[in-house]
């Protein structure tokens, strides 16, 4: 009970900052709570049910995987036209990543870990794809010019586009690399807490949250570059994505 008045507490104070500074749709963040609420509710007892079968799992991971190449499309403009690229990039990047950390021994390869693992690259490799997608079409957006300037010389469509990639990518993983820079000193990993929670040992705990982290900028840095580099060949002005 205490935790929920907690939650609400904190609901209603970012709700009623948001509304009193006139930022558009306030209640998003609300609702956002909500629905991760019932989400994890659901998913709470679906785990509780499958957490041993690798088949369930792997079907848990796809429907993830799914949802998260869906939003992370919609963010970027037209989802037909952005849904592709997308689940490309995200699809490369959880697939590489989590064919490292296993076959390398990283993290014991079982039902749980790959659950969990996985849960968190698709989760970050959405992000990613988001930011990186929404900072090129911006950057494009707001260089047009440059952009026609180049086209207009002669250039390709991926060339003049060039250096506003490599700035999207790096505008995408600066909050992957702070994360990870300041883990430990500003911040505590809910990887790292929770193994700790559950009785692991701290230095296991450590062990366990650098691979994450190391899992989360090598998916993240593909996902950035698939993405951008499938955006890259503009030859008309981009409509801004929807925020």
């Amino acid at each position: 009970m205490l935790s929920l008045v907690g939650v609400l507490a904190l609901v209603a104070l970012a709700t009623g900052l948001l509304a009193w500074t006139g930022a558009p749709k306030p209640f998003a963040p609300a609702l956002a709570v909500l629905r991760g609420t019932l989400q994890l509710a659901a998913i709470s007892l679906v785990l509780s049910g499958i957490i041993h079968s690798a088949l369930w799992i792997g079907a848990a991971l796809v429907v993830m995987f799914a949802v998260a190449s869906w939003t992370a499309a919609r963010r970027l403009g037209a989802l037909r036209e952005r849904l592709t690229p997308v689940a490309v990039a995200m699809g490369a990047g959880i697939l590489i990543t989590l064919a490292i950390v296993f076959l390398t021994g990283a993290i014991e390869f079982s039902p749980r870990y790959v659950l969990a693992i996985g849960g968190i690259v698709i989760g970050n490799a959405m992000t990613i794809a988001t930011l990186s997608g929404r900072r090129f079409v911006e950057l494009v957006d707001d260089r047009w010019e440059d952009v026609e300037g180049w086209l207009a010389l002669g250039a390709t469509p991926r060339v003049a586009t060039r250096d506003l990639v490599r700035r999207a990518i790096h505008a995408a993983m600066v909050p992957t690399t702070d994360q990870t820079r300041t883990t430990g000193l500003v911040t505590l990993p809910g990887a790292f807490v929770g193994a700790v929670f559950g009785g692991v040992s701290p230095l296991e705990a450590g062990r366990f949250q650098i691979v994450v982290l190391a899992a989360i900028i090598g998916c993240g840095a593909i996902v950035a570059v698939v993405v951008t580099g499938w955006l890259a060949p503009v030859r008309v002005r981009p409509r801004q994505p929807t925020p």
